[in-house]
């Protein structure tokens, strides 16, 4: 495993609800990301982030870690979940609000 990975996987393991995504929070540098985190806030769950454009090593290894091409990635209690297409998905037939234990949006 490459540095990058290891320091991926500590990354993972210490957070409950993760994304690593392009840009921040309040600034998402792209459409995927900002749809990603506006998904997680909509959930009210506590999610930590990682800006992979402030981390060339980290914006590679990610996509190797998950074996999945495209940022951003969201992962909850350790595994790999998916992209923003997979979240919204999730999120429409309830799956993510079951995964992140958080109460359904009536």
């Amino acid at each position: 495993m490459s540095d990058a990975t290891n320091r991926i996987g500590e990354i993972v393991k210490g957070n409950e609800v993760l994304l690593f995504m392009k840009g921040t929070p309040l600034f998402p540098q792209c459409g995927f990301s900002s749809r990603a985190v506006t998904i997680l806030e909509h959930l009210g769950v506590p999610f930590e982030t990682v800006d992979v454009l402030q981390d060339p090593e980290i914006r590679q290894g990610i996509k190797e870690y998950s074996d999945w091409p495209t940022i951003p990635q969201l992962y909850v209690k350790g595994e790999f979940v998916g992209g923003s297409d997979i979240m919204l998905e999730m999120f429409q037939n309830g799956e993510l609000q079951q995964l992140v234990g958080a109460e359904a949006s009536q």
